[in-house]
């Protein structure tokens, strides 16, 4: 890009998914309705998790930590295009993008992390019935969990600190309803060389670790139900995973394609991709385990009848 007239953003505009008035009505009612299920939908997984002291686990204490996670990472997007359509603006300040897209890091790769630690644990419950308490112990829980926040937070800090370093000239018009990082570096009239590859290394493998952590897992898993001798071990044994396997369908399903290509090639599927991956996901995980588990359905019920 040529020298002059270069002008230092200092704002994006967040287009939206619709040019349309009346369409953006329709996703605005939408996203609200989403929202709100999203939010009242894993606060009560955490709340039936947290009162029902048979539910004190290591599955469960990773399920609610899922189902945090899940409200953060919604809470990144979405509040933002609610407040802009009903104010009507579609600005989001550099900073806040920078923030947005931080968060978004985080909490995408948190969410893998913490399903590639419930399919571990899955492996041993199975696997391993009689050490099972042993090898899941709290502290390790804990710690696993732990070292899944730092591994996302630096993740998400070399990401960020590789877009800050890239100037941005005339055009800031995001055709998204939240700063997506690979439709931001299109926008910049820098190199983005150095973004692209580490997306691919750094973040490929980021992405593959949790993903490889999962399939190995439930190949273990699938070995040892083979084996067992009833119909009933093996349906018994299968109940325990059938909500996560769900979730793992979902989630991969969703972002598969998107982030692993480079920022030149990104089209329509790949927004509506986006929108299954930041919204439909974080909404639907509570239905799932909540419709699929016997133990999370009976802790409601109890929550229910209290009050």
């Amino acid at each position: 890009m040529d020298g002059d007239n270069h002008t230092t953003v200092t704002e994006f505009l967040l287009l939206g998914l619709s040019e349309e008035s009346e369409q953006e009505d329709v996703v605005f009612g939408l996203f609200l309705g989403m929202y709100m299920v999203t939010i009242s939908g894993n606060l009560l997984i955490i709340l039936a998790i947290s009162c029902d002291s048979h539910l004190h686990t290591p599955m469960y204490f990773f399920l609610a930590n899922l189902s945090s996670v899940d409200i953060c990472f919604s809470s990144v997007t979405v509040p933002k295009a609610l407040v802009n359509h009903m104010v009507g603006s579609k600005s989001i300040s550099y900073t806040e993008c920078m923030a947005q897209m931080y968060l978004m890091f985080t909490f995408s790769n948190m969410d893998s992390f913490l399903l590639s630690v419930m399919a571990y644990d899955r492996y041993v419950a199975i696997c391993h019935p009689l050490h099972y308490i042993l090898m899941m112990r709290f502290r390790l829980c804990v710690l696993l969990v732990a070292i899944s926040w730092v591994i996302t937070h630096l993740h998400a800090l070399l990401h960020t600190l590789l877009m800050v370093r890239l100037t941005f000239c005339s055009h800031n018009a995001v055709p998204h309803f939240y700063c997506d990082p690979y439709l931001v570096l299109k926008l910049s009239c820098s190199d983005t060389f150095i973004n692209d590859v580490t997306a691919f290394s750094e973040g490929g493998v980021l992405f593959m670790t949790p993903f490889v952590c999962i399939v190995v897992s439930y190949a273990y898993i699938c070995s040892k139900v083979l084996k067992m001798p009833s119909v009933q071990g093996i349906r018994k044994a299968m109940s325990t995973c059938g909500s996560h396997l769900t979730v793992v369908c979902l989630f991969y399903g969703a972002i598969l394609g998107i982030y692993m290509h480079p920022s030149s090639s990104y089209s329509l599927q790949d927004a509506v991709a986006s929108v299954i991956f930041t919204v439909v996901t974080p909404m639907a995980n509570p239905f799932i385990y909540s419709l699929r588990n016997r133990d999370i359905k009976g802790a409601l019920r109890k929550i229910i009848l209290r009050s």
